[in-house]
């Protein structure tokens, strides 16, 4: 078994986590639920965090290294032992209380594995295959934690988390440059006259924007899709939790656009009075 511990400590990942879960445009475990629904969504918000840090701010050399750590306190996890890692052992109460399965949290490695060796994409299809590993196995280890699974939302929820992700990427584009990657379609970069460099800029380019609006566009339809089957089939705690995904998703694009897609002089983030009303009238119209 590796024994490689990550660069930081588990207090200042619990740190960390705290800030990241206040800046998140799509809250994870909003305090308007239980104690209980709080704990497993942070538990699994922690995993999901530990793995993107590991992949990208550990030092390059000790990435694979260390999410063999993560795979092989997994395999504990799912055994019934007592993995290493503190995040892990946090997981491991959740996977037990809620019966999680084993494959959404090896797809979420597997994500930061590819992205070791992966740095762009052709096609949004291409990048809609990374959102299967990066995206989608979280919004399905939502549906176990509210005990909604084997309701035929699956679909549904994929469609949304892979929203979540593409408009995340919109947002981030600078710093996903600026980190070695680009996740906007290389073919569409070149549909519209862009070239790299013009992600390295101080204000986005007209050409860019273009780009930019098409994706946003494309996780709108996505969204639109995936949402109403999704909060249909969808009751209590879990139905307001994943309305404020939907509504989260919903701001942003708004940001996006009132912003003009100038992601880079200053990436555009919800407002929060326009998040909370998108909030309300997802629970009420079921994601319309």
């Amino acid at each position: 078994m590796v024994t490689t511990e990550p660069p930081w400590s588990a207090e200042e990942h619990e740190r960390a986590l705290d800030g990241l879960a206040r800046r998140e445009n799509f809250p994870v475990a909003t305090r308007l639920l239980p104690r209980r629904h709080r704990a497993d969504l942070r538990a699994v918000y922690g995993f999901a965090r530990l793995v993107d840090d590991i992949g990208d701010e550990a030092p390059r050399g000790q990435r694979a290294a260390l999410l063999d750590s993560v795979d092989d306190d997994l395999d504990l996890v799912f055994k019934g032992r007592t993995p290493g890692l503190p995040q892990l052992r946090n997981l491991a109460c959740t996977v037990r209380a809620r019966g999680l399965p084993e494959e959404p949290f090896r797809r979420l490695v597997q994500a930061n594995r590819q992205d070791q060796v992966v740095a762009r994409y052709t096609t949004f299809e291409e990048l809609l295959g990374y959102c299967d590993l990066s995206a989608n196995p979280v919004g399905r280890i939502v549906l176990h934690v509210f005990g909604a699974q084997g309701r035929g939302l699956e679909e549904a929820s994929d469609q949304v988390c892979a929203a979540l992700q593409v408009i995340e990427h919109c947002q981030d584009a600078g710093a996903d440059y600026r980190a070695g990657r680009i996740y906007l379609p290389g073919e569409d970069l070149r549909r519209f006259g862009c070239s790299e460099e013009d992600l390295a800029r101080a204000v986005t380019p007209t050409r860019l924007r273009g780009v930019l609006a098409l994706q946003a566009g494309r996780a709108r339809e996505l969204l639109d899709r995936g949402a109403a089957p999704l909060l249909a089939g969808l009751h209590g705690w879990a139905r307001l939790a994943v309305a404020g995904y939907v509504a989260g998703g919903r701001a942003t694009l708004a940001a996006l656009a009132r912003g003009r897609y100038d992601v880079l002089a200053c990436p555009p983030r919800p407002r929060r009075a326009v998040l909370l009303a998108g909030w309300a009238c997802s629970l009420r119209r079921g994601g319309r």
